[in-house]
């Protein structure tokens, strides 16, 4: 079986992970801070804090910049249902704005069109790895006076050219930048998350509100030679990263510009290998943005059914997965109001589907993963 994503995981990781258990600190310790300020100095970012996973990154970003209840965040429905729902825990409003279909990100036009008195935020999320346009989109949330948050779960490693320089996303253009360590994701610790930002307020915030609003951290305490007696300031949360996770994060951000490398040298195989199949739709980077290749999309010929090719391909030991979901499509939020028409996404999800790309892939095997979906297609009326 060629599986759809392989994380890449060695005696280096193990070692480290082992280490972090026989120092007896196994919870948010120093570990955790040491991945903090690496993953902070490795793209440009003031501050970076984290956290149990993306979700609460996510939670977090919003909460820390009072987002609640009346409240209306715009973003795209065409990502993973996390995006919708970390609004909702805030009981503020997803509004749904559309794509767009090269790039499969957020519309910057789309948003401004939705934009009301009730907007207080842009959630914009960096799609399958690839920039979104953060100059369109801050020039939006600044002349409307609106905060910019980047759901950038798939983007470790990703650049965007502001200017003319390339900088990595994580050094936050908006408020917060928030980052996921899935295995599906470049890089993992299992679970995982990190918050960017330039502002040193939010960031005292994030780690007062991941640690149920405590005052003095578990460090803190632990290392001090006086008796040290916590406040619980506000209402927080447990969100915390384990050291045996940033252990394993450490030794995971040495590789990441290698593993980028690796993944845009497949992406560009892909490229040669399937762009003369009739009717198939390549992935596009626009001249602004270096994508991490986090996942490899492509969108079939509409004649054909998404799920029959997937099924054959799965039947030669080639595993895909369908396009981007649609948050509006499931049942938390089918029933919602949306300001924008939603076709782009819906196509997305019903004619796109992604390949494997890993960086352990061999050749042979991203060879045969074109020639059975070149097969496929050339076989369907």
């Amino acid at each position: 079986m060629i599986p759809i994503a392989l994380p890449l995981v060695s005696e280096a990781e193990a070692d480290a992970a082992r280490a972090a258990v026989l120092s007896g600190w196994v919870s948010q310790g120093p570990e955790v801070a040491a991945f903090e300020r690496e993953f902070a100095a490795l793209v440009g970012a003031p501050h970076a804090c984290a956290v149990s996973n993306c979700t609460a990154a996510l939670h977090l970003a919003l909460a820390t910049l009072e987002i609640g209840r009346g409240d209306e965040v715009i973003t795209v429905s065409h990502s993973f249902i996390a995006t919708a729902n970390a609004i909702r825990y805030c009981g503020a409003t997803p509004v749904f704005v559309d794509i767009e279909p090269e790039t499969f990100n957020i519309d910057p036009e789309r948003v401004a069109t939705a934009i009301t008195p009730r907007t207080r935020a842009i959630l914009a999320v960096h799609q399958m790895g690839m920039p979104c346009d953060l100059s369109a989109l801050a020039a939006v949330a600044e002349r409307h006076g609106i905060v910019l948050i980047e759901d950038a779960a798939c983007a470790a490693g990703s650049q965007i050219r502001i200017g003319e320089d390339w900088e990595s996303v994580g050094r936050p253009r908006g408020a917060v930048a928030c980052f996921s360590f899935h295995p599906r994701k470049v890089i993992t610790t299992g679970e995982g998350g990190m918050l960017t930002t330039s502002d040193p307020a939010l960031d005292a915030k994030f780690r007062l509100l991941r640690q149920h609003g405590m005052s003095v951290p578990d460090t803190v305490r632990h290392g001090s030679r006086q008796v040290l007696f916590e406040d619980y300031v506000m209402v927080g949360y447990n969100y915390r990263m384990t050291d045996i996770q940033a252990a394993i994060g450490r030794k995971q951000l040495e590789r990441l510009p290698t593993l980028v490398a690796r993944r845009s040298a497949l992406a560009a195989r892909y490229a040669e290998l399937l762009g003369n199949i009739e009717g198939l739709v390549l992935p596009v980077e626009p001249d602004w943005a270096r994508s991490n290749w986090q996942s490899y999309c492509v969108r079939l010929p509409d004649r054909v059914d998404q799920r029959q090719v997937m099924q054959n391909l799965l039947d030669q030991g080639i595993a895909t997965r369908r396009g981007i979901m649609c948050s509006h499509r499931e049942a938390p939020y089918a029933n919602g109001s949306t300001r924008d028409d939603l076709r782009r996404s819906e196509h997305a999800q019903d004619h796109a589907i992604l390949l494997p790309l890993y960086v352990q892939m061999s050749e042979s095997d991203q060879d045969h993963v074109a020639e059975v979906l070149r097969r496929d297609l050339r076989c369907r009326p």
